[in-house]
């Protein structure tokens, strides 16, 4: 199993107080990076995650963006709907709001949709006869097959995926959070989307934040922010932050 540990840093060029709180969740849990598309990654990363669990108890924290770019999005959906009456946590990301804004509105949305990776999502699905070109019908033929070969089942537990989770001191989001706003009263499209601010204040409330959405070489703790999206799609490593009392550690796939 490759463990990876990384050491807490400030930053003085960019926060303008340093970040101090202690890690101090109120349970132990694993936070799995963006996944668009790789089912094969995760279920190896998800049999490293139980090697080091030892006692099978900590809980699974997936970030969002579970769709898009890789060429498992429906493999990907299926195994996470699968955990939904297990303690699992999973958050909505900004692929995932992309998507079911496709389902919702095809014509206007579908071509940016297909763009940015729906087009690998499509296919996934068993969905073909439409291209990075397609427009109007061709885009509303699309949307009806999806959610034929989703089910509404899938698509209703897509819309109900909440923003943001939280264990003691510990919050998770998809992209970021506005560092001067408390957690729980973020605007959805900071959680999903990011917010200009996140990356240079820390924040002042003792919170940590763990968050995907931008790809970073490698996992980082910075100022109470842990990034954890290593690009599996384009790089082929997938990242799992577990967190407790004892701190951050890293896991990869």
């Amino acid at each position: 199993m490759k463990l990876l540990r990384r050491l807490f840093s400030n930053n003085p060029d960019t926060d303008t107080q340093p970040f101090d709180a202690p890690v101090a969740p109120d349970e132990p849990f694993f936070v799995i990076g963006d996944l668009h598309g790789c089912d094969s990654l995760l279920a190896r990363l998800l049999d490293k995650i139980d090697q080091a669990d030892k006692e099978g108890q900590a809980r699974l924290v997936f970030v969002g963006d579970y769709v898009d770019r890789g060429e498992e999005s429906a493999a990907v959906l299926r195994r996470l709907f699968a955990l939904q009456d297990t303690p699992a946590v999973c958050l909505a990301g900004n692929h995932e709001d992309m998507m079911l804004k496709f389902i919702d509105h095809p014509v206007d949305r579908g071509e940016r949709w297909i763009k940015f990776g729906g087009l690998q999502t499509l296919a996934s699905f068993g969905v073909s006869g439409v291209s990075t070109g397609s427009s109007g019908d061709a885009l509303e033929y699309a949307r009806d097959q999806l959610i034929e070969a989703m089910g509404q089942d899938l698509i209703d537990w897509l819309r109900a995926l909440p923003t943001f989770w939280q264990s003691g001191n510990v919050a998770v989001v998809h992209a970021a959070a506005d560092p001067m706003v408390p957690i729980d009263q973020q605007e959805e499209r900071v959680l999903k989307w990011g917010h200009k601010d996140f990356r240079d204040k820390a924040r002042q409330d003792g919170i940590w934040t763990v968050h995907g959405h931008t790809i970073v070489d490698s996992p980082t703790i910075e100022n109470g922010r842990v990034a954890i999206d290593t690009g599996a799609y384009a790089t082929g490593r997938l990242t799992a932050a577990s967190i407790s009392h004892d701190g951050i550690d890293f896991l990869q796939a």
